[in-house]
């Protein structure tokens, strides 16, 4: 096969023992597959070798969140498309075939946003559907800013799979537990604030940030649908709100 129409896996890893094996499982039909690993203590690194992943390090130092090392994973690839993976998402046999079909067609889009299926308390998660995610792109035109949920940025044209095609999703695996969606909080706010310098909020945020978003996933993105797993949830993401706005304030405060 022509290099060009080549595809290099990148899984980013830490700690990641738990679903790694199931992921490079599923992503063995591809070219090539780089682990991307922030100094795991776990059997991560031996679980990669052993099934002859390709490992490299990214020095995890102080850093907490994967972003900084995105853009150094992508760039270990050997192949001029990238499809990037955690270490809890699975790829489907129909999702490899039509990433395949897309860069055997003439000026193809440099990007491909993918959905990804997420579950909590062991259900599907109606409200978090299609939770798009720009994961499979041309590498020499893709770079990845070190911020918190940062996207990669692509030069070119981006395209979405879509969303009625679950078969082609991410079955993402994390099945958080609400002790990990708590640490998972605590974190991400705190990453968060660094992306706000500029924003002020009072106590109408305080109100209004989160039941807008507990209303945006339990009825306008049918998280109703989903139970009580759904409501918890829900409540959840309005908990991750709230925490952010808290932490703006407080961060004023002490400032001052």
């Amino acid at each position: 096969m022509n290099d060009e129409k080549k595809i290099s896996v990148v899984i980013n890893t830490y700690n990641a023992e738990r679903h790694l094996m199931q992921v490079i499982n599923a992503a063995s039909g591809f070219d090539e597959i780089v682990v991307c690993d922030m100094e795991s203590t776990d059997n991560t690194l031996d679980i990669a070798k052993g099934m002859g992943c390709r490992v490299v390090t990214f020095e995890k130092k102080d850093h907490n969140i994967v972003e900084p090392a995105r853009q150094f994973a992508i760039e270990q690839a050997s192949f001029p498309w990238v499809l990037v993976l955690d270490a809890d998402e699975i790829v489907s046999e129909e999702l490899r075939t039509y990433l395949y079909n897309h860069i055997s067609q003439p000026a193809c889009a440099e990007g491909v946003a993918i959905p990804r299926k997420n579950y909590f308390m062991g259900k599907f998660m109606h409200a978090c559907y299609p939770d798009y995610i720009l994961r499979f792109f041309k590498k020499e035109v893709t770079t990845w800013p070190a911020i918190i949920h940062a996207s990669p940025i692509v030069e070119g044209r981006v395209i979405r799979l879509p969303r009625n095609r679950k078969d082609l999703a991410f079955e993402h695996l994390a099945n958080d537990s609400i002790s990990t969606l708590n640490n998972k909080n605590n974190v991400y706010s705190d990453n968060e604030i660094s992306k706000r310098l500029h924003k002020h909020y009072g106590v109408g945020a305080l109100l209004g940030r989160p039941f807008f978003r507990f209303f945006r996933s339990y009825i306008l993105k049918g998280g109703f649908r989903d139970g009580v797993p759904g409501f918890i949830h829900a409540v959840w993401e309005g908990i991750y709100q709230f925490t952010i706005v808290a932490k703006m304030i407080e961060f004023r405060r002490q400032a001052k």
